[in-house]
This record gives C-alpha cells, sequence and structure tokens, in this order.
C-alpha cells in the first residue's frame, strides 16, 4: 500500500515538473513558498494582526496553532517518520529550491499555512480576510509541489495536521477566556 502511494506522489510531481512548471512561474512561485520558511509570512500576518483589536483574537490564536503545529510536525512527526525528500528518491526530479532539512513528511509550510488559515477562517471579522487566508494557505501547500521538494501526501498531511492545531488553538482559547471572563 505504501509503495503505491510512493508511486503514485512521485508520478505527481514529476507531471507538475512536465506538464504545469513555467520558466516565468518558476521565480514566482520559488519567491512564495520561501515566505513561508520557518513560518515567517504566517507569523508576520499575525503578529500584524495583534495590532489591530478587531483582529486581535486571530492574531493570538494563529500564534498558538503555528505552535502547536510546530510540535506536531517539525519535533515530532518529521523525526519519527523520517521519509526523505522527493528529489532525493524520484527519478530525474529537480528541486527548484534548496530545503536543508532533509525530512519531507509532513511539509511543515503547509501546517503552519493551514493552522493559520483556519483560525482565521473561524475568526477574523471580513469574509474577504478569510477567503484571502484560506487562499494563501492552499497555494502555500501547492508551491511545496510545484518546486518539488514535497510529495502531494506530505502537503495533505500538513495540511490535515495544520487545521487539527487550529481547532486545538481554538479550543484553548475558548477555554482561556471562559476562564478570564473575557475575550483576547
Amino acid at each position: 500500500m505504501l509503495e503505491l502511494l510512493q508511486e503514485m506522489d512521485a508520478a505527481a510531481l514529476l507531471w507538475i515538473q512536465d506538464c504545469v512548471r513555467q520558466a516565468f512561474l518558476d521565480p514566482l512561485v520559488a519567491l512564495y513558498t520561501t515566505l513561508g520558511n520557518a513560518g515567517l509570512l504566517w507569523i508576520g500576518l499575525s503578529v500584524l494582526m495583534l495590532c489591530f483589536r478587531s483582529t486581535r483574537r486571530a492574531g493570538c490564536l494563529s500564534l498558538t496553532a503555528m505552535v502547536f503545529g510546530l510540535l506536531c510536525t517539525n519535533v515530532v512527526l518529521k523525526h519519527l517518520v523520517a521519509r526523505p525528500r522527493p528529489w532525493l528518491d524520484v527519478a530525474g526530479l529537480t528541486a527548484l529550491v534548496a530545503e536543508p532539512d532533509p525530512n519531507s513528511f509532513p511539509s511543515g509550510h503547509t501546517c503552519a499555512a493551514f493552522a493559520s488559515a483556519m483560525v482565521w477562517l473561524r475568526t477574523l471579522p471580513k469574509q474577504w480576510m478569510k477567503v484571502t487566508g484560506v487562499v494563501m494557505a492552499v497555494l502555500m501547500g501547492l508551491s511545496r509541489l510545484y518546486v518539488g521538494v514535497h510529495y502531494p501526501s506530505d502537503v495533505i498531511a500538513g495540511a490535515l495536521v495544520g487545521s487539527g492545531c487550529a481547532w486545538c488553538a481554538l479550543k484553548v482559547g475558548r477555554w482561556w477566556e471562559r476562564r478570564q471572563g473575557n475575550r483576547l
């Protein structure tokens, strides 16, 4: 079963490389995926949200969700699973960005993106903000495939872990608000 998944993942990445990649898109996608390094894009946006009363709760809970995601993904799962990066195992695949961490599963970039986006979906005051956050998270996951540093199953797992971390952060936030008798 795992061999079949590996074959499907590899075939999808080679298809993306051969049929989707375009010279004019390569630097744009590489830049976008690099903005997700160490969760910087999501951390920056969340910290910015702390500056405004209407988005403060979203920023605080997003940062909490990302800490949960970091612990689950980069501290536990990547080392436990120790799945090598695709360019190490898929013949003919070329990565467009350097990725120093040799472990691929799950995608930490995607986890951070979905941890933030799912919190924002539930807490931001404007619909356009919610939609933008989710679209940005999906694009981050797709960018990881485009640049060839994650398998599709890594990205799906990262999205699921990130969404789960968002759910946990929202639960912790509600508990904290009840305990304090107010909102964040």
